[in-house]
């Protein structure tokens, strides 16, 4: 049986949190924070925690990024409702847009909830869930679980070029999470492919003709 396109779209959101958090969940209370599993050359599981955006980024303070979260999955989840049924919001366009909102809400449990529901010990310990003293932060204050690490290669820079010369540069360095990754392919597909497409609802459904490419 086909899915309805609004269908697809709760799918993908819940799969996508599902399995982002059973993963930070697993790391979590397994690994030590800082531990580095090495699974090949190029591929580890590191784990650390951030308060930032994706990929460790820092930008303003806890509380703003988490209700910058919220604000924003609220709005990706209206406009989904909005445009699900409208005659030009192609299957791809809206599996898109479900990405970058499955992997916002996933970010968005970690600050919530992670505070309250883990203990946060100093390595070599692991942490608990539902810990007998309590969480190690309020409510919003948690820390966001990150673990892919992909070191693809590196190389010194020679010494003769100003400013890096003698250091090493490393690609890709960023440590990121399922949630991050949802987010990045669902931007990055949105732009290449559906960019025509970021409009408003009521320009959605205006009838197709045949000079449409999406007909």
């Amino acid at each position: 049986m086909k899915l309805s396109k609004g269908a697809l779209a709760t799918a993908i959101i819940l799969l996508v949190i599902i399995l982002d958090q059973a993963l930070k969940i697993w790391v979590k209370t397994h690994f030590y924070l800082g531990e580095d599993l090495t699974i090949t050359g190029w591929f580890h599981l590191y784990f650390i925690e951030n308060n930032g955006m994706a990929f460790g980024m820092e930008l303003g303070s806890k509380l703003f990024l988490t209700l910058f979260r919220l604000v924003l999955a609220a709005a990706l989840i209206w406009y989904i409702c909005k445009i699900k049924n409208a005659v030009r919001a192609t299957t791809g366009y809206l599996v898109c847009l479900s990405l970058i909102v499955a992997g916002a809400l996933g970010n968005i449990i970690d600050c919530m909830f992670y505070g309250l529901i883990f203990n946060n010990p100093a390595p070599p310990e692991v942490a608990v869930m539902f810990p007998a003293d309590g969480g190690y932060s309020p409510l919003f204050f948690g820390q966001v679980v990150d673990m892919f690490y992909f070191p693809l290669f590196s190389f010194v820079w020679p010494s003769w070029i100003p400013g890096v010369g003698g250091s090493t540069f490393e690609f890709f360095r960023p440590i990121f999470n399922l949630a991050d990754a949802a987010i990045s392919v669902g931007i990055i597909a949105l732009l290449l492919f559906h960019a025509r497409l970021l409009v408003s609802p009521a320009a959605l459904n205006r009838p197709l003709t045949y000079s449409d490419d999406d007909k």
